[in-house]
């Protein structure tokens, strides 16, 4: 269960926060992807992998500076190649210089995380599982702010700023399922979870032409196991739940983890009922080998 290889992850973490610890080491050592780990850790704990390791870090540095070592021991001791850098990077995490905190004995808590699972309402979730080929989506592209509730309106700008040139041209080339206008998101930055920063934003069409207009920009992807999770309600506000709970609750608990290429999703207004939608989600996955 992945609840378990998460909190068998932080104690593996808190045994080595005197040493270097790289991402890839922690995805090793319990055994998964290191991009489906980040992946999972980040839609659950709210944070980075690598945020994570270097506030804990800190924080037991906090503690260290609280005794009798000097501070230049204590940064060398947590990886920090100068006092500097160490300085800077304690200063923007609690606010006080480390010098500061030796002489006030200041504790700045941050506690190790402890994974478990919550049960809320035991709401279904309906997932299809779908073989792929190798595909390209064909459309606009555009970086845009990271925003995870209401109506992104970068997004919105871009799908207006499709031309009847670029339109022709995905209805030309659309030809494989989901035949629909898609939105792909990927290349987050990686404070995502915190609305921080960007991504890249893509509006297009699925397709195996390779004749593809200069008109259109393009994402390659290869073939890949899909899930496909159909949704229908409030939009935005069900898609995005959506999107969250694939993370967080599904992908925990399945077979699969997610692999490393674009997911998308596609809406479908209802004309009948005003913002209300059908829409699907579709991540890429393989199945675990355990």
């Amino acid at each position: 269960m992945m609840i378990k290889t998460l909190n068998e992850a932080v104690e593996y973490i808190e045994e080595n926060l005197s040493k270097e610890i790289k991402v890839e080491d922690v995805a090793d050592f319990i055994g998964e992807s290191d991009y489906h780990f980040r992946k999972i850790f980040q839609y659950i704990s709210g944070m980075s992998l690598s945020e994570y390791i270097k506030k804990r870090k800190l924080a037991m540095a906090n503690q260290d500076l609280a005794g009798d070592e000097s501070v230049t021991d204590i940064a060398f001791k947590y990886g920090y190649q100068s006092l500097d850098g160490f300085t800077r990077a304690f200063k923007a995490w609690s606010g006080y210089l480390p010098s500061e905190v030796k002489q006030t004995r200041t504790i700045i808590s941050f506690p190790k995380l402890s994974f478990y699972i919550d049960v809320r309402g035991g709401e279904n979730m309906e997932v299809r599982i779908i073989e792929m080929p190798a595909f390209t989506i064909a459309g606009v592209s555009r970086r845009v702010p990271m925003q995870f509730e209401g109506v992104n309106n970068a997004i919105v700008e871009l799908a207006e700023s499709i031309t009847e040139e670029q339109r022709n041209e995905m209805h030309r080339l659309q030809n494989i399922e989901p035949k629909q206008i898609v939105n792909a998101s990927y290349d987050a930055d990686e404070n995502f979870l915190k609305e921080e920063g960007g991504l890249t934003h893509t509006i297009g069409v699925l397709t195996t032409e390779r004749d593809i207009s200069p008109v259109l920009d393009t994402v390659s992807i290869d073939a890949h196991t899909w899930a496909v999770f159909p949704n229908e309600g409030e939009f935005p506000e069900t898609l995005q739940n959506t999107m969250a709970r694939t993370y967080s609750e599904w992908l925990p608990s399945s077979n699969y983890e997610v692999v490393d290429a674009p997911s998308f999703s596609f809406t479908l207004m209802d004309d009948e009922k005003e913002n209300h939608a059908y829409s699907e989600v579709w991540i890429p996955v393989k199945e675990t080998e355990k």
